[in-house]
């Protein structure tokens, strides 16, 4: 995340001066009726801020706005907290709780060090309010409410983080939030078995998560939690030439749809108006989009609406179907809200409930083991008395009886027979040598 700040006011200054243009000559040296005429003719002015707002026109936002302005939503910003400053968003903010332990209960105190504005420049871009027709700088649904719910990203939280995203994911489903916008990343693939919970209680409840995937320049090379997780809408980003952006975005395959995340506006919480990049910024631009169709389609469940967003997304990127650095494609408002698409039974991005039955077996419950009935054994007959105690020397009676004797009679009995095999040999050649030969043997 990129802002700037610099010479923002005088830029402002210099472009209303080339857009409402330099008169050569005085009204006084015109005449009366050609200055009517010219008066007519002249077309309104144009808001430099709503000028560099250029994602309304070439994302189609202003082509919705003909059907809705996200009437009847409510997009909570679970971040650093949307500030009072700036009147574009006093209007929008309806809500808010702190989660982090140091801001105040209705989460319109900026939290963190360093990056405490980072929650209104979402805020800003979701659902601005502009301040004036055509003025101002206005978000993607700028008649959808804000829920404001602050979360400490630094060390000064008191509550730990992973903690903090669960309890306020919670509290936005409970306070009616039809789409929930993290533009914030952990840079791991897993999560925390806490994030089960809270996510799956979103989705139960009917409500489209948006997230962003992490940018290049700041450390994530990868998509990391929450944008990993089953369900959520993952937002990658694009530049000025709609071609994934080399710093302000990553890749992953979890990535759903691309927005711009390059030359964003954003106000401050003090009423600054800085331009600033990043996917986090891109986000909020698709969650807003997500309020414009749930506002001109009541009836669709937030399956539905992710399915329009990404199936009406214009293409990019090298492969069919879903890309690693676009997803989907680059989303398209006016398409999202008024083309005709198929109405789908199941989640595009995937189904947590499953995920959690497949890979979170160790909580799972144990497999029923039929019960087997004992077997009753009947006792051994009780053992004989030890004989007396004699001499280890000395043979026992057992042992004579079942040992000695049968071995001497054994013994006795193989001498025998050798001894009677022995004297018939000898008898046997004795009787050869006496016999006379029956032919003469030549010598």
């Amino acid at each position: 995340m990129t802002t700037l700040r610099v010479g923002i006011a005088a830029a402002l200054v210099g472009a209303t001066v080339l857009l409402s243009g330099a008169a050569a000559v005085t009204p006084d040296d015109v005449p009366l009726a050609q200055q009517q005429e010219e008066q007519v003719e002249q077309e309104p002015e144009i808001d430099p801020i709503r000028n560099m707002e250029y994602w309304l026109d070439e994302y189609g936002v202003t082509d919705a706005w003909k059907v809705t302005q996200g009437e009847g939503t409510t997009i909570a910003v679970i971040d650093t907290g949307i500030g009072k400053g700036a009147e574009e968003l006093n209007d929008a903010v309806v809500g808010g709780a702190d989660f982090s332990g140091i801001g105040t209960p209705d989460g319109r105190t900026p939290v963190g060090d360093g990056d405490s504005n980072h929650g209104s420049w979402v805020g800003s871009l979701a659902a601005g309010r502009g301040t004036g027709a055509g003025k101002g700088m206005v978000g993607v649904a700028p008649k959808a409410d804000l829920l404001s719910l602050s979360i400490g990203f630094g060390e000064s939280a008191t509550v730990p983080f992973i903690d903090q995203v669960a309890e306020a994911m919670v509290w936005a489903v409970d306070h009616g939030a039809d789409v929930i916008n993290l533009s914030f990343t952990t840079n791991t693939l897993d999560w925390d078995r806490s994030w089960d919970d809270a996510f799956l209680y979103a989705f139960e409840h009917d409500v489209v998560v948006v997230v962003a995937a992490g940018n290049r320049e700041t450390g994530t090379e990868e998509v990391g939690a929450p944008a990993t997780i089953p369900g959520v809408l993952t937002v990658g980003g694009v530049d000025r030439e709609r071609k994934a952006s080399n710093t302000a975005s990553t890749q992953g395959i979890s990535i759903g749809i691309s927005a711009p995340s390059e030359e964003l506006l954003g106000l401050s919480a003090n009423g600054d108006l800085v331009i600033w990049e990043g996917t986090s910024g891109a986000a909020p631009l698709v969650s807003g989009i997500a309020a414009l169709v749930r506002s001109a389609h009541p009836d669709l469940d937030a399956a539905n609406v992710i399915n329009r967003i990404i199936k009406t997304a214009d293409p990019a990127g090298d492969r069919e179907g879903r890309d690693p650095l676009y997803g989907y494609g680059l989303v398209n408002a006016a398409a999202a809200v008024a083309a005709s698409v198929p109405v789908v039974s199941e989640n595009p991005m995937g189904d947590l409930a499953e995920w959690i039955r497949l890979y979170r077996r160790a909580d799972a419950e144990p497999t029923p083991r039929p019960t087997v009935t004992p077997v009753e054994i009947p006792p051994l007959p009780e053992a004989e008395p030890p004989t007396q105690a004699g001499s280890a020397l000395l043979p026992s009676a057992d042992s004579l009886r079942y040992g000695t004797v049968p071995l001497v009679a054994l013994s006795l009995g193989t001498i025998l027979v050798v001894l009677g095999v022995t004297a018939a040999a000898r008898r046997i050649k004795s009787a050869r040598l006496s016999r006379s030969p029956s032919r003469p043997i030549k010598e």
